[in-house]
């Protein structure tokens, strides 16, 4: 089954490519970065089939079961746009030119002063080396570091000035995983290069780890009403265990007036939650967003994280450099 699933992505890929993205390439005058255009196909296909999987999908389930009545269709617009610029791979081309670029050419200076790569899939000969087995053990690494770097979103003051725009928004869907601020979007790949480089991730299950995972993570932000069951919980994270995460002053919030600390951490697995005690598994459905957005200071002036893409990207920049805008 596997094989069959990865042929038929290889033919897409390949089609694709012939067809439209090669003769694009030499039309505009890319002829030499047609390795590059390959790699470039691969995410295309890839985000196409998520796109797709959320329409025929992850929609219908949001229409039969919400938790909520869809009262700003604005906010979600917004958020198809972020969607739409990392699935059709315009963020990811943006990073094979610039940052991935830099990273492995440096890594490649690091390989020639005898840095090795630790290949965690030859480990145990006759068994890691096992295609599936050594792809869960990838995801178990990529989903552990996923946690810590999220964790570390919500406890230093300037990851989060980036990150609260991830959290800003009150309309919760399927739409939201990508509602990220740029530069946060940039740390977070960064460091899954790095990973990938140092641990001998191929790039055929580099593709399959981001796949499953980005899926995965617009399911849990849908607007569903929708619990895995006492044990399904504790196995793969639910639309309600993350929708916690999002709540106002529950799962982002240490206490009244903080940002530092919360709940519900994980990305695809709650076992590093359970593990290091951040897990709640008790709260219901709650609404989303930060308290900043809905109490007023004590000038009576609440946080304006944004209403458009620009105005989102300029106040987290904002943020950053400590000028908070308020309204």
């Amino acid at each position: 089954m596997l094989d069959l699933l990865t042929d038929a992505f290889a033919w897409a890929q390949q089609t694709l490519f012939e067809q439209v993205v090669q003769p694009l390439a030499f039309a505009w005058g890319f002829g030499d970065l047609l390795e590059l255009a390959f790699d470039g196909t691969g995410w295309l296909v890839v985000g196409l089939l998520q796109i797709a999987v959320m329409l025929l999908v992850f929609a219908p389930l949001q229409r039969l079961w919400p938790v909520e009545p869809m009262r700003d269709r604005a906010a979600v617009r917004v958020d198809v746009l972020y969607t739409l610029i990392h699935r059709l791979g315009l963020f990811r081309l943006f990073m094979f030119f610039t940052v991935e670029n830099w990273v492995e050419l440096g890594w490649s200076e690091l390989r020639v002063l005898g840095l090795p790569t630790l290949h965690l899939d030859q480990w145990w000969p006759g068994v890691t080396d096992i295609a599936w087995v050594s792809f869960l053990i990838y995801l178990l690494v990529f989903d552990f570091i996923n946690y810590g770097l999220h964790r570390a979103q919500h406890q230093f003051q300037w990851w989060w000035a980036l990150h609260a725009l991830h959290h800003s928004q009150r309309q919760m869907t399927m739409w939201s995983d990508n509602r990220n601020h740029l530069l946060d979007d940039v740390l977070i790949d960064v460091v899954w290069v790095v990973v990938a480089l140092l641990i001998g991730v191929g790039p055929g299950q580099f593709v399959a780890l981001v796949a499953i995972g980005q899926l995965s993570e617009n399911f849990q932000h849908a607007n569903l009403r929708l619990s895995f069951g006492r044990w399904g919980e504790r196995l793969w994270i639910s639309p309600r265990f993350h929708r916690v995460h999002h709540g106002i002053g529950v799962g982002h919030e240490s206490r009244p007036g903080a940002v530092l600390g919360g709940h519900n951490f994980g990305v695809l697995l709650p076992w590093w939650d359970v593990l290091f005690g951040t897990a709640d598994f008790h709260t219901g459905c709650v609404p989303t967003g930060i308290r900043d957005q809905v109490e007023p200071d004590a000038h009576g002036r609440v946080q304006d994280y944004g209403r458009g893409f620009w105005a989102q990207q300029w106040l987290g920049l904002r943020r950053l450099f400590r000028r908070p805008a308020a309204r």
